[in-house]
C-alpha cells in the first residue's frame, strides 16, 4: 500500500473560535485516535486535498510537532455547499495489529456479457477489509472475464489472501446489466 507523509501541528485551543480561526488560515482541524490518547492537530488543507480528492488509499505518516505517527484515514466532514473539509479522522494503526480500511476494487479482463451487449456496472468501487499493514494490497482485482448477461459478483464470492473482508456477503460488487439494445434482440429473437 502507498504511503503519505504529512506534517501537522498540536493544536491547544479546541473550541469554536479556535477551529475557524484555524480554517480562515487554510487549515483544516484533525483528530488521530487508537494510540494512547487522542491527539488533535491541525494540517494544511493544500497537503490534505492530495489525501483527500484521490482514488486512491494511502499509509499516512504524520509528523505532528517531531512525533511519527503512522495511521489511515477513518472519516472526513465535508462543507455542505463548497466541499472543503471541516474536519477529518485519522485511526493510529501499528505493524502487529489488524485494522480496518477500505480498499478500492480493481476490475480486470473483458466481461462476456459485455461482449453479449450489456453493460458493466461496479456497485462498490471500495470494499472495507480487515488486515495487518503489511498484507494490505494497493487494490483489490476482480476478474469479469466470465461473467455473463445479468449476472453478478458478490462480496460472498470473492477472497483475498490475508484479508478478511467485511462488507456483507450478499452485496453486489459487480454486475452486467442488461441494456435496451440487448433487451430488444433478445426479444426480437424470442419473437421468431
Amino acid at each position: 500500500m502507498k504511503t503519505l507523509e504529512l506534517k501537522g501541528s498540536l493544536r491547544t485551543d479546541l473550541g469554536k473560535k479556535a477551529t475557524k480561526a484555524l480554517r480562515r488560515a487554510e487549515l483544516v482541524p484533525c483528530e488521530l485516535y487508537g494510540g494512547e490518547e487522542n491527539i488533535h492537530f491541525s494540517v494544511s488543507e493544500k497537503d490534505l486535498n492530495k489525501l483527500l480528492f484521490t482514488p486512491e488509499v494511502f499509509i499516512i505518516k504524520f509528523d505532528i510537532d517531531g512525533k511519527v505517527f503512522t495511521s489511515v484515514m477513518r472519516e472526513v466532514q465535508f462543507h455542505p455547499v463548497n466541499d472543503k473539509a471541516l474536519h477529518v479522522d485519522f485511526f493510529q494503526v501499528t505493524e502487529d495489529k489488524a485494522f480496518e480500511v477500505e480498499v478500492p476494487v480493481k476490475v480486470e479482463g473483458f466481461a462476456e456479457g459485455v461482449k453479449a451487449g450489456g453493460k458493466l456496472a461496479v456497485n462498490l468501487r471500495k470494499l472495507k477489509v480487515k488486515a495487518f499493514m503489511k498484507d494490505l494490497p494497493e487494490a483489490l482485482p476482480i476478474d469479469v472475464t466470465n461473467l455473463g448477461l445479468s449476472k453478478s459478483i458478490q462480496v460472498g464470492a470473492l477472497s483475498f489472501e490475508n484479508l478478511e473482508l467485511l462488507n456483507a456477503k450478499s452485496a453486489v460488487v459487480v454486475q452486467v446489466k442488461l441494456t435496451r439494445a440487448a433487451r430488444a434482440a433478445a426479444m426480437a429473437a424470442q419473437g421468431k
